[in-house]
């Protein structure tokens, strides 16, 4: 069964060293941790029997709420644990009564872009070239209550 927690930096310690090997090269560990110590972001860990499959963020900004990023692990895609971590991401959204929430995503993240629409985001701008310089970013935004 998979539990949705608070992230500490305890779980960071377990995840910090196979972080672009087990999850994916978007941000290095040092990153993730800043991100975890900001004041604004909010980060929150899927955990099968105390292993950690999956995480996700949210910054809260003034005016909406970005989120930051959701992961899973990659022995464990496809067992919907992004559709629990974006539930969980929403939830929480809720609570800072915030009218909007956006995130973006490659463009060529169709399985990810697919899951957003499914949560009623919708496509409102794109960044060209934004993903390393190659790939556009997709902006998707949807009314949080």
């Amino acid at each position: 069964m998979i539990k949705i927690e608070n992230m500490t930096l305890e779980d960071y310690e377990k995840i910090k060293d196979n972080l672009q090997k087990d999850f994916d090269d978007f941000w290095t560990h040092t990153i993730l941790k800043s991100e975890l110590e900001n004041e604004m972001s909010k980060y929150i860990v899927a955990k099968e029997n105390d292993n950690i499959v999956g995480f996700a963020g949210i910054i809260v900004l003034p005016d909406d709420i970005e989120i930051t990023n959701i992961v899973t692990k990659k022995s464990e895609r496809k067992k919907g644990i992004g559709k629990l971590l974006l539930e969980k991401i929403i939830e929480m959204s809720r609570e800072t009564k915030k009218e909007f929430i956006s995130l973006e995503v490659n463009e060529k993240n169709e399985i990810a872009i697919n899951l957003y629409k499914k949560f009623n985001f919708e496509k409102v701008a794109l960044r060209k070239k934004y993903y390393n310089g190659t790939d556009d970013a997709i902006i998707m935004t949807r009314k949080i209550m």
